[in-house]
């Protein structure tokens, strides 16, 4: 049900609630259906099955009932036509960028992403023959003076960009003819922002941070086009990066609270982004709601939300990063996000340790900055506890 019963659109709130259930019956939480196989009625039925796209109850590396409700539940919330679920944020790109290019073709991807995928296109690409080509993100002129004509197969951008929050002008990027687009849209959520509604082709989902909420899932998923998943789908059943049915499960269940988490995680992270930016011993903050960051007016227009995640640096570098980190008491050092905990990361050291210093210094990552996952306790236990570790830098 996408609609009141007057004909107006519900909002994606709503949906993120009442998405999925097709595999559920009457039962109001999610069916798992935890079989890898599934009894076939006649020799003909088997070979149906075998030959068919998307099969829903063969064997579950093609297709599961329970994974299938959580994709047509994503469909739903991004507009799409499809979805296709994986073991992992990771398994899911994989498959977009190794499903969709070959040999010859040329990517164009932006510096400030998720170091995995950065490994991703510089690291095993080449060994394909897939040429890769890093631009500037925030800028939307780069991007269509990167694309040559005839070779480059997809541009892939992640907006908001792990970790210091760089947006991409998804207006822009959709309106450059030729390649496929291709969006990481893991810190925004479904709630936060709809980049097919901009001309984008797919759109990917770490469901492990947000969508699954509760840092207990694993999970991974691409939404799009029919013909675009489906041509994904046969690559993922060669990849063998699948779902689980129990994590299919988790993500359904993270997205029935998601608009109420990311409402209340937004909020305490633009308390703490404007406590922060008022300190000295700060050297600068990122959140989509200051006016302060450089694409502020862009989050104001693709944004419905600007999402729990902010980015810190420390003046004091890396000594000043790694005590305020082990200073938390409330905040957790882990390099997740998006769960009910509030969660602090030394991307140099963790999510990002693997770059060269001109990469990290390309991405905007210092020896002092800080990511901020915000979770769900009260905001002013938050805020307390960042302060008290800031305080802990002046003994």
């Amino acid at each position: 049900m996408t609609q009141h019963p007057d004909g107006a659109r519900l909002d994606p709130q709503t949906v993120a609630i009442r998405a999925g259930r097709g595999a559920s019956g009457s039962s109001l939480a999610p069916v798992i259906w935890a079989t890898s196989t599934f009894v076939a009625g006649s020799v003909e039925e088997g070979r149906r099955l075998a030959t068919s796209t998307c099969a829903s109850e063969f064997y579950s590396r093609y297709g599961n009932p329970t994974v299938n409700a959580f994709e047509d539940a994503i469909a739903e919330l991004e507009g799409a036509e499809a979805a296709r679920a994986f073991s992992s944020g990771m398994g899911a790109v994989a498959a977009v960028v190794l499903g969709l290019c070959s040999k010859g073709d040329h990517i164009v991807s932006q510096r400030q992403v998720y170091a995995g995928t950065q490994m991703l296109l510089q690291s095993v690409c080449p060994r394909f023959g897939i040429d890769v080509t890093l631009v500037d993100g925030a800028d939307p002129e780069a991007w269509e003076a990167a694309v040559i004509p005839g070779r480059t197969m997809l541009l892939l951008a992640e907006t908001p960009a792990n970790p210091r929050l760089d947006l991409v002008d998804l207006e822009r990027l959709g309106a450059i003819r030729g390649p496929m687009k291709a969006v990481d849209s893991t810190f925004a959520t479904p709630i936060g922002q709809r980049p097919l509604d901009h001309g984008v082709d797919l759109v990917i989902h770490s469901a492990t941070k947000a969508i699954g909420g509760h840092n207990d899932v694993t999970l991974g998923v691409v939404a799009g086009s029919r013909e675009l998943i489906d041509w994904v789908w046969g690559f993922a059943v060669l990849q063998g990066a699948n779902a689980s049915a129990f994590d299919a499960a988790g993500g359904l269940r993270g997205l029935r609270t998601l608009g109420v988490r990311l409402r209340q995680q937004t909020a305490t992270a633009e308390a703490l982004a404007r406590q922060l930016e008022g300190d000295p011993r700060v050297a600068g903050v990122r959140h989509p709601s200051l006016p302060s960051h450089p694409q502020h007016e862009l989050a104001a227009r693709q944004m419905r939300l600007g999402g729990g995640l902010l980015t810190f640096d420390l003046v004091g570098g890396l000594d000043a990063g790694r005590r305020f980190v082990e200073a938390t008491q409330l905040c957790q050092l882990a390099t997740s996000l998006g769960g009910p905990e509030t969660l602090v990361t030394h991307p140099a050291s963790t999510t990002h340790v693997n770059l060269l210093p001109d990469e990290l210094e390309a991405a905007g990552i210092g020896p002092g900055t800080i990511r901020m996952s915000v979770g769900l306790e009260a905001t002013e236990d938050v805020l307390a506890d960042v302060r008290a570790a800031l305080d802990a830098l002046d003994g």
